[in-house]
């Protein structure tokens, strides 16, 4: 597992709420474990519903399960953002907020630019490999992340399932609750 890479959720964990038909962009992975943010569901917050001081309204993702309470965020604009970290390629995540909401109040970061998150995935050491071993994740590796990340990404797991097909393709038509079925 690295940093950079993309998590499918497989439709076998349909019955986990949060992750459930999930997309996680992998943002770190160290020696005690791998941070994550789910980049498909959208959360019932935008920013100015958070923080009063912005003058532009921005979508909230629900990044995860830990640390709901916390306001985290990706970007592709380092140059910008002092003190960002690194994902892959064009995508970097953190840095110093101030700064953020003085850049978005001014219009220097376009929505195409950043997203934001309650939130984050964790996993300790070995559990996202152990999750992937028993077949809870489909791992992408040569997706195109900074696509996936920063556009419309709501139906991107639905999209993805369809691309694999086989089996994959009857879950990508089903209903997200099957009781809707």
């Amino acid at each position: 597992m690295k940093k950079g890479y993309i998590l499918f959720a497989e439709p076998t964990i349909q019955h986990d709420l949060t992750f459930n038909r999930s997309v996680v962009l992998i943002a770190e992975q160290n020696d005690t474990g791998t941070v994550g943010f789910i980049i498909n569901k959208k959360s019932n917050y935008s920013t100015q519903d958070l923080i009063p001081e912005f003058n532009i309204d921005f979508p909230i993702y629900n990044g995860g399960p830990v640390e709901k309470e916390n306001l985290y965020f990706i970007h592709k604009i380092p140059s910008l953002i002092k003190k960002s970290i690194k994902i892959k390629d064009n995508i970097y995540w953190g840095g110093n907020f101030d700064l953020v909401v003085k850049l978005i109040n001014d219009k220097k970061i376009k929505k195409n630019e950043i997203k934001f998150f309650l939130g984050y995935s964790g996993w300790e050491k070995e559990q996202l490999n152990n999750e992937i071993e028993n077949k809870s994740w489909i791992l992408a590796k040569n997706e195109n992340i900074e696509k996936l990340s920063f556009h419309e990404t709501i139906s991107v797991w639905k999209e993805k399932l369809e691309k694999i097909g086989g089996n994959y393709l009857l879950w990508s038509n089903s209903p997200e609750n099957p009781q809707h079925n």
